[in-house]
């Protein structure tokens, strides 16, 4: 196993990471951002109403994006599981 193919392999861990996590962050963001507007129109500076739409939308986002999500891991972890001949070999 040469350097290359550390960097490829952390590179592609990387890159499954930022795909699964990515439409559960943008849609935490989202919620975010229009609460935040709601309490800034409104003038209600209450903590949970922050923190409680943004979890609904995460687990929402977990029913919706999962089976993706699972999908995308599955596939990494086995192109990880299968190349481990080539990696121990070279």
């Amino acid at each position: 196993m040469n350097q290359g193919m550390i960097i490829d392999m952390a590179r592609e861990a990387l890159l499954t990471v930022i795909n699964v996590s990515g439409p559960l962050l943008l849609l935490a963001l989202t919620i975010g951002l229009l609460v935040s507007i709601f309490q800034t129109v409104t003038s209600i500076q209450e903590p949970t109403l922050a923190f409680v739409p943004k979890i609904l939308a995460v687990f929402l986002g977990l029913v919706i994006f999962g089976p993706w999500m699972l999908n995308k891991m599955l596939t990494f972890i086995t192109n990880l599981y299968t190349s481990f001949g080539s990696y121990i070999i070279n």
